[in-house]
């Protein structure tokens, strides 16, 4: 492995006003020494524009606190850039304008249901988009390499635990086939991977995916299930709970999920020769998830006794007379379950925010930023 400094570099994070992405820019700005972060985001309408404004105006915030110049100066901390990654002159341009050294591609077009309706959204975020930082990647690498310039030394990638589909065998490891996608979503996830380790081996192109496990947390995604359950039980409405309840969700803390990012930026897989005198790829694949599968009906009754705890819902809700249990829906899948041994063995990482911690500190969240105001 290949020892990544952060400190005083260029830092590229696509999605930054998403949920993943503005807590990783958020921990980088806190954390790394004289680094420039540069966010990338299209801010669509998939779900409420105001929750993308309220986590970019929090980063906003940070980077003046530290004394970051204001928006859209280089020698800032931090760098936003409102556009599209599936537009190739917008990438172009930010890779030529401000040479990213590490690249962390967050963004895509999420949700697995949404897929099966919108299928056009995911190809033009997830493949053209993807394909676009792989292509400035390999340029600004090209380029850097020959004029002696800095080159990107570790591109780190988003996939997902739905790459696993249908599989039988859990936990879910990193050595599975993984070749029967049951949305498009995952299909797009997996084609990711194939499209990394063929830059990796043709152009030296360090990449890691990290495949993502139910992530969830403070500001989330409304389209989450506790955050769509909380929205629907705040208004009297009835949920549904898919597959009976028989369902179990590896569920991961935004934090956490954060904290293996930081560790993989930092250790790039080491670039090889192999016997045929061409490069090794330097790739790799992490799961990231909790290793403990929470059954989806503890996960409404601790989701409950947070709502009330925190004062989202009066402590005489009656939880019954809203609730539903349903059929599985077409693209999902009864179970996920993270092996995440790799990640331990490498990077000395494994998630430790317990479910309840994290449901408690939605619900506070939640309170302040639906009920209080």
């Amino acid at each position: 492995m290949e020892k990544i400094v952060l400190e005083n570099k260029t830092i590229l994070v696509t999605g930054a006003a998403g949920f993943i992405g503005s807590n990783l820019v958020k921990r980088l700005l806190k954390d790394v020494k004289g680094a420039t972060i540069v966010g990338i985001d299209n801010l669509n309408d998939y779900y409420d524009v105001r929750l993308k404004e309220y986590r970019l105006e929090e980063l906003e915030s940070l980077a003046d606190s530290i004394g970051s110049a204001k928006q859209g100066d280089k020698m800032g901390h931090f760098v936003f850039i409102k556009g599209d990654i599936a537009n190739r002159d917008t990438i172009d341009n930010l890779f030529s304008k401000y040479q990213p050294q590490v690249v962390v591609n967050l963004a895509a077009q999420a949700g697995v249901r949404y897929s099966i309706t919108n299928p056009d959204a995911y190809i033009q975020s997830n493949m053209i988009g993807f394909y676009n930082i792989l292509e400035a990647c390999r340029h600004r690498s090209t380029y850097a390499r020959s004029h002696g310039e800095n080159s990107v030394e570790h591109l780190i990638y988003a996939s997902s635990s739905s790459v696993y589909g249908g599989n039988k065998k859990v936990p879910f490891s990193t050595d599975d086939r993984v070749d029967n996608p049951v949305s498009l979503y995952a299909a797009t996830k997996k084609s990711n991977e194939l499209f990394a380790h063929c830059y990796s081996k043709l152009y030296d192109i360090p990449t890691t995916g990290l495949r993502f496990f139910t992530v969830y947390g403070p500001a989330g995604r409304p389209d989450m299930a506790y955050f769509g359950f909380t929205d629907k039980l705040l208004r009297g409405e009835t949920i549904k709970i898919f597959n009976y309840g028989n369902c179990r969700r590896d569920f991961t803390f935004v934090d956490d999920i954060v904290e293996g990012i930081m560790r993989v930026m930092q250790g790039a897989p080491e670039r090889k020769t192999g016997e045929d005198g061409l490069p090794v790829p330097p790739y790799a694949v992490y799961n990231i998830g909790g290793g403990q599968p929470e059954n989806l009906l503890d996960f409404v009754q601790i989701l409950q006794e947070e709502l009330i705890r925190a004062g989202v819902l009066p402590k005489n809700y009656d939880f019954e007379a809203h609730k539903e249990l349903v059929p599985m829906q077409p693209g999902d899948v009864p179970t996920t379950y993270a092996d995440a041994a790799a990640l331990e063995r490498d990077f000395g990482f494994t998630p430790k925010i317990t479910l309840r911690e994290g449901l408690r500190k939605f619900a506070e969240w939640y309170y302040d930023f639906y009920v209080k105001q």
